[in-house]
């Protein structure tokens, strides 16, 4: 898949008034396991909310991923209008698949007012794009650099800090500010998970879907300033929690003069598999 058509797959159809329909990806048979990432879903949401309500900028997006979604086939994203006022827009969206629904969520858009009062955390002392190695997550159109060589699935790396840094940009991303957040928010789910992993020695991502249960179980993003996907972009990835099966990740998202453009928290699962399961199917299960 060329990277023109994953913006295709972010920029949802219009199918009615409420409704939106997301096309699947062309190479889902090249995936382990053919399903639709949460946050590729939660980007799809927020180019519908944007749709819905134009004029008006998605500033909180907070969704919840109960039922994997097949690449296979299309999802349809209606949003519940809650409220609409004259400065914010309340919309409720459910993600479905078929009659199955996948996820379920809550954007608030706001029409924007000039500065009360300003002030922001500071960027992460962190080295730049130039001097991090880029790294193959298999997104089309999006180049990916990690900080020290801080990501990696090997269970067999050195342990560190449960933090992972790294640039994203997308770089021929359409001059269409909805389509620049979806893209900020379809990176939100790669990552949190590994740098949970990272200060436990023999654990690491190559067991995901093998020996490991892994999956995104639900993602809040508020978004602080317009965005720029197709300029460099930090995240700043950290784990405060692992334990109960459960991760959860507070994170920060950083364009490269130093403006905080987001903030995003992740709550992921992390699970052994018993001694007998067999692989479970990723369409029904997670």
């Amino acid at each position: 898949m060329q990277h023109g058509d994953f913006v295709d797959v972010l920029d949802v159809r219009p199918e009615d008034q409420s409704t939106y329909v997301g096309v699947t990806r062309q190479d889902s048979a090249k995936h382990h396991r053919a399903v639709v990432e949460g946050s590729q879903m939660l980007g799809q949401a927020i180019v519908a909310a944007g749709r819905r309500a134009p004029g008006r900028r998605v500033v909180h997006a907070s969704m919840v991923f109960m039922r994997p979604a097949s690449m296979s086939e299309p999802l349809r994203i209606h949003l519940d209008e809650l409220s609409s006022g004259r400065n914010f827009t309340t919309l409720a969206p459910q993600i479905r698949q078929e009659s199955k629904l996948c996820a379920s969520g809550i954007m608030l858009l706001d029409a924007m007012a000039p500065d009360a009062i300003r002030h922001a955390a500071a960027m992460p002392d962190s080295p730049g794009p130039d001097q991090s190695a880029p790294h193959d997550m298999s997104m089309p159109g999006y180049d990916i650099r990690f900080v020290d060589g801080a990501y990696t699935g090997d269970p067999n790396a050195p342990a560190g800090p449960p933090t992972i840094d790294a640039w994203v940009r997308f770089a021929n991303a359409p001059d269409d500010p909805h389509i620049h957040a979806a893209l900020l928010a379809n990176f939100t789910g790669n990552v949190s998970i590994a740098a949970a992993m990272r200060p436990h020695p023999g654990i690491g991502q190559d067991q995901a879907h093998r020996t490991l249960s892994t999956a995104i179980n639900a993602i809040t993003i508020a978004f602080h300033a317009e965005v720029r996907a197709d300029r460099w972009m930090l995240y700043r990835h950290h784990s405060t929690f692992a334990g109960d099966g459960m991760t959860h990740a507070e994170c920060r998202v950083y364009e490269e003069k130093g403006t905080l453009l987001a903030s995003f928290t992740v709550d992921g699962m992390v699970r052994r598999f018993s001694a007998d399961h067999r692989q479970p199917n990723p369409r029904t299960s997670l």
